[in-house]
């Protein structure tokens, strides 16, 4: 079956699922297989529970006439994406990054949203399943499309791409993240740049942020660009704390504004900034930008500020890596709060570089007064000094019980993988001011 043919029925059956948990009637079921799993043997489940169809790509599986076999079920979703993608004559942004990316996805699409039809990658759908999944959801009538890209490791960004073909694309830093898989600093600008490498032989328009010099010397390959930053770039705009939230002063040719957003950090500040320039590109009123920004509450633990009982909590534990690690400890050493706590857990993917990742995190914190600090994960083991260290989040998170803090600040931060949402768990429930 060519991908035309099947593209025929998936306009018949707009649903594509991957997973039979999920599963609604009427969709097309793709049987992916990862390491530990074959999606194939669950085609006849899928079938049976409602699937119009079960793509699949081994043929002992093949045990209905609904049953379509494929060489490979990954390769197809990602040109059925692809084919579909190839339908919409309207920009799509492509964002990635080290730190920042799912903010400014949100963000971005919140501006855009007051004048387009929008749609945006739902979550964190960020990878080479989420990116088609992505693709095939957009509907017929959107006006634009902000599509997020992950990677961990050089050439993904470039095969992700392919696949969503984008116009206009956003790099919000290169920092310290993945290094296991990218190599170093020097790799992950490499595989970042995948992005503009792309949008520049495909003639489109980034969006750059003038205070990151690298990302100066990366795009000298695209033509068109849309620069904005502190001091230099078609906009302007320097951050402005307001107590834990950032205010951003904004100059826009001869027009002056101030936007008050509910994000925790002056390290959201570029996140702001980047939407505030796409909007503007795109048409945006600025009283429209200004508005969108500060209706936009974060959630899913990135940048929120919360209280539980008399504690004050900055959550900002979705991910984590040596250089938002830095962003988050020294925004909030600088910030005026009384009683201040670090919750800290330990970050991922840092090779061989982790116990001197993490030496170095602890050397930062030691440079501060803190009313306390505890260290969670296998990753400071022998590294945390005179810190209170836990193994893990649940031995934290009962400490954390029989020992509740009281009118204290607390930072928690670290990489998903670290659980840190469970010592707050452990506070009790949960206000958001």
């Amino acid at each position: 079956m060519t991908i035309t043919d099947l593209y025929q029925k998936y306009l018949a059956h707009p649903l594509v699922i991957t997973d039979t948990r999920k599963l609604q009637p009427g969709g097309i079921y793709f049987a992916l297989k990862g390491d530990n799993f074959n999606g194939n043997t669950f085609a006849s489940k899928a079938l049976a529970a409602g699937a119009a169809y079960a793509v699949i790509d081994e043929a002992e599986y093949n045990s209905d006439e609904r049953c379509i076999l494929v060489p490979d079920v990954l390769d197809t979703l990602q040109q059925l994406a692809l084919h579909h993608r190839q339908q919409f004559v309207v920009p799509f942004i492509a964002i990635t990054g080290s730190n920042g990316k799912t903010t400014t996805k949100e963000l971005v699409a919140a501006v855009l949203s007051r004048q387009y039809i929008t749609y945006a990658t739902e979550g964190n759908l960020n990878n080479h399943i989420g990116i088609p999944l992505t693709l095939l959801r957009i509907a017929e009538g959107v006006q634009m499309a902000v599509i997020e890209m992950g990677a961990n490791h050089q050439k993904e960004i470039e095969g992700y791409c392919r696949v969503a073909e984008p116009t206009h694309g956003i790099i919000t830093n290169c920092g310290k993240a993945h290094i296991e898989g990218f190599g170093g600093i020097e790799g992950v600008r490499k595989g970042k740049g995948e992005l503009y490498d792309y949008i520049a032989a495909a003639g489109g328009t980034i969006f750059r942020n003038t205070d990151l010099d690298y990302l100066q010397d990366m795009g000298r390959g695209v033509l068109r660009q849309i620069t904005y930053g502190t001091a230099l770039g078609d906009i302007t705009g320097v951050p402005v704390m307001n107590g834990v939230f950032l205010s951003v002063a904004v100059k826009n040719k001869d027009e002056d504004s101030m936007i008050n957003t509910r994000l925790v950090g002056e390290y959201n500040y570029p996140n702001v900034m980047t939407a505030v320039a796409v909007g503007t590109h795109f048409g945006v009123p600025m009283q429209e930008i200004k508005a969108a920004i500060e209706s936009y509450e974060p959630d899913n633990s990135r940048s929120q500020w919360l209280q539980k009982g008399s504690n004050r909590i900055i959550l900002d534990a979705y991910n984590a890596n040596p250089t938002s690690m830095r962003a988050a400890i020294l925004n909030f050493a600088g910030a005026s709060l009384a009683a201040k706590t670090l919750w800290i857990g330990g970050m991922k993917e840092m090779g061989s570089a982790e116990q001197y990742e993490h030496k170095e995190l602890v050397s930062l914190i030691a440079a501060y007064q803190w009313q306390d600090v505890i260290l969670v994960g296998r990753e400071f083991e022998g590294v945390a000094g005179n810190y209170k260290w836990f193994a893990d989040s649940t031995a934290a998170a009962e400490y954390v019980s029989k020992n509740p803090p009281r009118d204290s600040a607390i930072l928690i931060k670290g990489s998903r993988g670290s659980k840190m949402e469970l010592m707050l768990r452990a506070l009790g429930d949960t206000a958001t001011t």
